[in-house]
């Protein structure tokens, strides 16, 4: 598979999608000349200068520019080189990630408390079990306790951890494998407090203060390890403690799930605060009676990015599509409201809506966009104010007008929590990833692969991330997505039992006997920490090394757009991971840079950033990698089985 810059040069127009669905409305858009991100993206050319770091724009005696004959001898007018020039781009990048997440995080925190504080009745605590969990994880004391001091206890540790007073290290940093710790210890890279590393970052890479690439870039490792062991971990945590810890559930995904006949409801964002609200008042018989009423059969509910896997793992409400398909969704003239939070949202959704009859309502006190309805998100009055927005969409669907949705959709199987994972490969009684370490020492499964982020219209949607979903597993490789990549599985048909088919052998007797697709969904772009969580586990349980850094697994971004995937990708390869970017490097200029976040990193952590937007060469680096680390643990060459009579089990 080509380059996909290369690919656009040679062969136009560069194809947009590889999703019929997402082809069908882009045509129904230029055949009306309705501005799209795909159209759009076409009219802009990135710029070759700031896209591959060689621009520094922070301050006013620039921008400076570092190109031409000897662009890495030049330097700005403050004399910084081209290194630290992108050192400070990437941290900056990095800092702006984690901000992102870990503000998730700090609002799912301050819920908890509400809830424990009964300033939010609304919410329950689903799962009270990981509460508990969770509590000992904290060295929180739980016997003779109720229930909700238990919570507000948890609550408070978890916002000390952003605030940076739960200690000199951060509470989760203890989840880690030991040598893990160790390594972040030696080199001085265990995160003190969220908000903490973040500021640092910040004025670190101000003009005149950090001026090395490889101290600047060791901050930058610091700080994401606060979000993937910080931010993101207790979002995941406290998420499944106030909404439920996810279960296999059987849903469908792309367009297709829009309803002609109902009020269709789309939630888009990040947050499961207000997304779990609307889910709840979309199914009050009051409300579905009242759609009724307006002529509608009913209410729909779908959703747009993380807030749609957030309902998605918990509830079953189908995706509508990933970040690629906001615009999409609102063209089909089926949507009545779009609910929006933070993240990823389009600010172009507005006058697009008022094509249609598209009602875009934001509800974060931290985002609003010029034209839209804002109803403010309220956690002490939630379910109240969910039933208002629900009330306002089922009103406008009377002003709905022809409709053009396209009949695709996907089956997939989501839910699949870490805890879940073991229990399904041991039961009950002896929950334990003893069967996964076990068929990845016989060679069975190869490895592991993340293949996580999201779509960006500079490359062919869903294209890169199918293609390496589908040529991992039949290698023998099993694969967990989260966030967009996640959908785009979802849409092809690749997360159901039924993909076991196109799987290796060894893979594919694996997931017949434990009973599961060789793809597996584990949630939104802040559950990439189950899969910390999980590569933990797997070194706890042995026999495969003594830190992530052994294992014989890698994580692939096909198709990143924004800060919060280097963010993401920048903790998995702090925490011992072979990280690899599709799209372009956003310092591939900065040679500096490059080689101290691929030579330097591995020699100092055991893990890599390295950017390739070629899909086979990343799918050759990835399975090269995990060879290389089979060989290294010494379970390269397959070993014949042997049968054990009675004297030889008495011997051993």
């Amino acid at each position: 598979m080509s380059n996909p810059e290369e690919t656009k040069k040679k062969a136009e127009p560069r194809k947009k999608s590889i999703d019929p669905a997402a082809l069908e409305v882009i045509a129904k858009a230029e055949a009306e000349g309705i501005s799209t991100v795909f159209s759009r993206v076409d009219e802009m050319k990135a710029c070759p200068i700031g896209a591959a770091g060689s621009c520094c724009q922070l301050c006013a005696m620039g921008p400076c520019r570092l190109v031409g004959k000897g662009a890495e001898e030049k330097t700005g007018i403050c004399g910084a080189t081209h290194g630290t020039i992108g050192a400070r781009l990437m941290v900056r990048a990095i800092a702006g990630g984690v901000a992102a997440h870990s503000d998730h995080g700090r609002d799912i925190a301050r819920t908890l408390l509400a809830v424990a504080k009964g300033h939010a009745q609304s919410y329950g605590i689903k799962d009270p079990d990981k509460l508990y969990r969770v509590a000992e994880m904290m060295d929180i004391a739980t016997e003779g306790r109720e229930l909700n001091d238990v919570a507000a206890e948890v609550a408070q540790k978890a916002l000390d951890n952003f605030n940076g007073t739960a200690g000199d290290e951060l509470t989760y940093v203890s989840r880690a494998p030991a040598r893990r710790q160790e390594i972040w210890r030696k080199y001085g890279l265990v995160p003190r407090g969220v908000d903490r590393e973040v500021v640092e970052s910040m004025h670190r890479t101000h003009v005149g203060v950090d001026q090395d690439a490889e101290h600047l870039l060791d901050q930058g490792m610091r700080t994401s390890l606060a979000d993937g062991w910080g931010g993101a971990m207790l979002a995941t945590d406290l998420s499944d403690v106030l909404f439920g810890t996810p279960k296999p559930l059987v849903s469908q995904a792309n367009l297709g799930v829009l309803s002609k006949d109902e009020v269709n409801i789309i939630v888009h964002g990040h947050e499961p605060t207000l997304s779990e609200m609307i889910v709840a008042a979309s199914q009050d018989p009051e409300l579905i009676e009242y759609a009724r009423s307006k002529g509608a059969a009913g209410i729909n509910l779908a959703g747009i990015c993380c807030t749609a896997n957030e309902v998605l793992m918990r509830h079953g409400i189908p995706p509508a599509g990933n970040f690629l398909h906001q615009e999409l969704a609102i063209i089909t003239g089926a949507v009545e409201g779009m609910v929006v939070d933070v993240q990823c949202v389009l600010q172009a959704l507005q006058p697009l809506s008022e094509k249609f009859h598209t009602k875009l309502i934001t509800t974060s006190p931290k985002a609003k966009i010029p034209g839209a309805t804002h109803v403010e998100f309220d956690e002490t009055r939630a379910l109240d104010t969910a039933k208002d927005i629900v009330r306002m969409c089922i009103d406008n669907f009377e002003n709905r007008g022809d409709i053009a949705i396209p009949q695709y959709t996907g089956d997939l199987v989501a839910g699949f929590s870490h805890e879940y994972i073991n229990y399904m490969l041991g039961g009950r009684y002896r929950a334990s990833f003893r069967p996964l370490n076990d068929n990845i020492i016989n060679g069975k499964i190869q490895g592991a692969v993340a293949i996580v982020g999201c779509n960006n219209p500079r490359v062919t949607q869903d294209e890169g991330i199918v293609y390496l979903v589908h040529e991992l597993i039949k290698r023998d490789v099993l694969v967990v997505q989260t966030g967009c990549a996640a959908h785009a599985s979802g849409k092809h048909g690749l997360m159901t039992p039924e993909t076991m088919q196109i799987a290796g052998d060894g893979l594919r007797e694996v997931c017949e006997a434990v009973g599961m697709p060789p793809v597996l969904h584990l949630g939104s772009c802040v559950d990439n920490s189950r899969i910390m969580t999980i590569l933990s586990q797997v070194v706890e349980e042995g026999g495969l090394g003594d830190d992530i850094s052994d294992l014989p697994v890698a994580a692939i971004c096909p198709e990143y757009y924004c800060e919060k995937a280097l963010a993401i990708g920048t903790y998995a390869a702090a925490s011992g991971a072979y990280v690899v970017f599709g799209v372009r490097n956003p310092v591939g200029d900065c040679d500096e840079v490059v080689d101290i976040m691929s030579n330097g990193w591995e020699a100092k952590v055991g893990g890599q950033l390295v950017f390739e937007p070629d899909y086979d060469k990343i799918l050759e680096m990835v399975m090269n990698r995990i060879q290389e680390k089979r060989q290294a643990l010494g379970i390269h060459e397959e070993k014949e089985r042997v049968l054990f009579d009675m004297a030889a089990r008495r011997e051993l």
